[in-house]
């Protein structure tokens, strides 16, 4: 797998789980809002509510028995009473911790305290029943009284705390349901914006770049088809004319020996032998565009390749009133055929030349950057020509890499093509900047060499 693709996948992958882990929290948090939402109501018993009605009802009975015990004083009764006296103490003693908040088990507590002394007060009356003391019976009824009405106040407000923690434990549900409908609401949300997020970086970080390379895989491809048919043309071309061409220049040496002796004739045979001249340097051009040669590399440092050029056409260009500068602001060592690349920028620097009109300034700069060099960023040396020229119209712009197109009078429209091939065959590219009326430059991008290559 490629570095790139490689660091995209996993960058892909890293989001995933993040989205992952924030829908299962999301999840996690409504799953704990519903699991109180179901555990609220068993702590919230139904029985609890009965309770304080229980008691009040039970104690009410009480009296009943008491009172019938008093006025016809038969055994049955005062059983039936210590009976349902133990039945409500087990029972108040089992229920007590089935309620659900502290204040209501302290009023169960109060309850069960209280029961006490109206318990012994009943046996209390039940005695003096049996002795027939009955001027003490009335006191003792008072007092039995009070107690009934201290249990009946303790049960009202036993009820009270009932009402009081059904109404919050309501409060509590509605509220747990409105977090609970913003927690889907926001898992729903965050889900739908992770999901359009997560489409948007594949696209970009993936499938554009894909269709894009596939759309310049496509239009390179459709360009290589075109190149090498028009390269066989080229070719076969070249083939035809170069062998007549040199039994043509062949003859015309021997002419040009028996015609010295005569102006007009010798005029015409050298113009005719510069016409061939210039015919062999397009069949040339031709075979260089239908057969490049394989590069031979060798790692050089791109500043030995721009003095060696710059000496090479300095005394050329200070004939023609142009300043050739130098501008080394890189040494980086760089794997190329030094032959092939010496014509690349010896064509570049006369295309600078011929795009002057009087004096002007010619630079030849080195520097390092990064490039995106076959849909990678790629640690490069740029190579650059610039001139001081009359720019390039965007007209011409747009086809200034077509083969066989020239503006420049017996051109053959095919060396910044060339060019271009040869800048290719090295892993590079090619690139231009223009401005009218102030000028142009090319610029020749080439990887720096790797440390295994050195």
């Amino acid at each position: 797998m490629k570095p790139l693709l490689r660091v995209q996948f996993i960058g892909f992958a890293t989001v995933a789980v993040l989205v992952a882990l924030l829908i299962a929290w999301l999840q996690q948090s409504s799953w704990r809002q519903l699991q109180a939402l179901r555990k609220k109501p068993s702590s919230i018993q139904m029985d609890s509510f009965r309770f304080a009605d229980y008691v009040k009802a039970t104690i009410l009975g009480l009296n009943d028995t008491l009172l019938r015990f008093d006025f016809r004083e038969r055994p049955a009764d005062q059983i039936r009473f210590r009976q349902d006296r133990q039945a409500l103490e087990a029972w108040m003693a089992t229920n007590t911790v089935h309620l659900s908040t502290a204040p209501e088990r302290e009023l169960a507590n109060q309850l069960q305290v209280a029961f006490e002394p109206y318990v012994a007060n009943a046996e209390t009356i039940m005695a003096e029943s049996a002795r027939n003391a009955g001027s003490n019976l009335s006191k003792v009824f008072e007092e039995s009284e009070k107690q009934s009405a201290r249990l009946f106040g303790l049960c009202d407000q036993l009820g009270t705390a009932h009402r009081t923690a059904l109404s919050e434990f309501l409060a509590e549900t509605r509220d747990n349901i409105e977090n609970l409908e913003q927690l889907m609401l926001a898992r729903l949300f965050v889900s739908l914006v992770l999901a359009v997020s997560l489409g948007a970086l594949v696209y970009r970080g993936m499938i554009a770049p894909l269709r894009t390379r596939l759309v310049e895989s496509s239009v390179i491809i459709e360009r290589q088809e075109k190149l090498s048919a028009l390269g066989a043309l080229a070719a076969g071309v070249a083939h035809e004319i170069r062998n007549p061409l040199t039994a043509v220049n062949v003859r015309l040496h021997s002419l040009h020996r028996s015609v010295k002796a005569d102006p007009s004739a010798l005029e015409d045979v050298t113009v005719i032998s510069s016409e061939i001249t210039r015919l062999e340097n397009i069949v040339k051009d031709f075979l260089h565009f239908a057969r490049p040669s394989e590069p031979q590399f060798n790692v050089v440092a791109v500043d030995s390749l721009l003095r060696e050029l710059h000496a090479l056409l300095k005394p050329e260009l200070d004939k023609s009133g142009i300043e050739l500068k130098l501008d080394l602001r890189a040494n980086d060592p760089v794997r190329v055929d030094p032959h092939q690349m010496k014509q690349v920028l010896i064509n570049l620097a006369r295309n600078a030349a011929e795009s002057i009109t009087g004096l002007g300034v010619i630079t030849l700069r080195t520097r390092a950057d990064t490039a995106a060099l076959r849909g990678h960023p790629t640690p490069v040396v740029i190579l650059e020509v610039s001139d001081t020229g009359k720019g390039i119209p965007p007209d011409v712009q747009k086809r200034l890499f077509d083969p066989f197109f020239t503006t420049k009078e017996g051109g053959t429209g095919l060396g910044l093509l060339i060019a271009a091939r040869i800048v290719e065959r090295h892993g590079g590219a090619l690139q231009f900047q223009t401005e009218l009326n102030r000028g142009s430059t090319f610029g020749v991008i080439l990887p720096k060499a790797q440390s295994d290559e050195t």
